[in-house]
């Protein structure tokens, strides 16, 4: 009961940003309920009553717990034809995409001076799914608390500015046609909340097959952890640590390679595919679960902090800034000659 209670203050306040998102949205169908969401989130967040230490479980639940609801409902609404849809070619896309995102920021952190430890947490995070597959990948490599936390910070960073900048450019060059744009706010983007948020900006449609393409890539969050091991001890003798630092704990987990909100999305994915929901389930389901993502949306927008972005140095500035540029180029030459 406690803990309900201390989560109503910060859910109430997404719920209202929510609401109002929605009625701006109502006047401005082009634009999104989502974009209102997550803007009036980030505007209220930076306010001294949206930084109020109260808000933050709340915010925390709408920006986690009910996002990952709403991609669960959405399996409801879904057939494997569904997750099909993005075919053998756009799977190519996401392992290419993938393996080259991996190598590319194990280099340039190699080449910048960072420590390897941190170039694997930040290649795990880039590739595959932000803080969730940094999680997964610092107790599998014995990696130092500190790593674990500034990796978080800088991946989540790297995501959010990247969420409201590839909407602009699947306008630009897609025109916002549904595929390549999916692929690339899905094949990209750091977190399953960033690809709902910016695939939102773009409409419904390029929002829904861009989590699919993101949900492929948790997928193969276990290959990725594996991969990434692999390197850390191969690499281990040669460059064997003499200092005597704290590490992060725990064992790795095999659970935690399938998220449970991916395996709830697939259940449900696979009992329609058996059985086809009729409409009158579907419909309903994908309503509320449409009203579930805009209030994480709502929170996702409060839990940017503006002054995060210029808090850190150069180095780890040019180390995001590049992963960032990289993804999107890369992306967009996969895009031209695999879709």
């Amino acid at each position: 009961m406690k803990k309900i209670i201390n989560v109503l203050p910060g859910l109430i306040t997404c719920i209202i940003i929510a609401f109002i998102g929605m009625v701006f949205g109502r006047f401005f169908p082009s634009l999104g309920s989502g974009l209102f969401a997550i803007l009036i989130g980030i505007l209220v967040g930076n306010l001294k009553f949206g930084s109020n230490p109260m808000l933050r479980p709340g915010i925390k639940f709408s920006e986690s717990s009910l996002l990952y609801y709403s991609i669960i409902l959405l399996g409801a609404t879904l057939t494997f034809n569904s997750l099909f849809n993005i075919g053998l070619t756009g799977i190519t896309f996401i392992l290419i995409q993938m393996a080259g995102t991996i190598a590319f920021v194990i280099w340039l952190g190699k080449y910048l001076s960072f420590g390897e430890d941190f170039r694997l947490l930040m290649a795990s995070g880039n590739a595959v799914c932000g803080s969730s597959a940094i999680a997964s990948t610092a107790p599998a490599i014995n990696a130092k608390t500190s790593d674990t936390a500034v990796s978080i910070t800088i991946v989540n960073l790297l995501g959010t500015v990247m969420m409201i900048l590839l909407p602009v450019i699947t306008s630009t060059v897609f025109h916002n046609n549904v595929l390549p744009s999916s692929a690339l706010i899905g094949g990209t983007l750091q977190s399953v909340g960033q690809v709902v948020a910016s695939g939102s900006i773009v409409g419904e449609a390029v929002k829904d097959q861009a989590e699919i393409f993101k949900i492929s890539r948790i997928i193969f969050l276990a290959l990725v952890v594996f991969v990434l091991t692999r390197i850390k001890m191969a690499n281990q003798k040669a460059q064997e640590s003499q200092e005597t630092q704290k590490v992060t704990k725990g064992k790795f987990n095999i659970r935690s390679i399938v998220p449970w909100y991916v395996a709830g999305f697939l259940l449900l994915c696979v009992i329609n595919s058996i059985v086809l929901f009729p409409t009158s389930i579907t419909h309903p389901t994908k309503v509320f679960g449409n009203y579930l993502e805009i209030t994480a949306l709502a929170g996702i927008g409060m839990s940017v902090n503006i002054k995060d972005l210029t808090q850190h140095g150069w180095k780890l500035s040019a180390y995001a800034g590049g992963i960032g540029l990289f993804q999107i180029i890369f992306a967009l030459i996969l895009i031209f000659i695999l879709l």
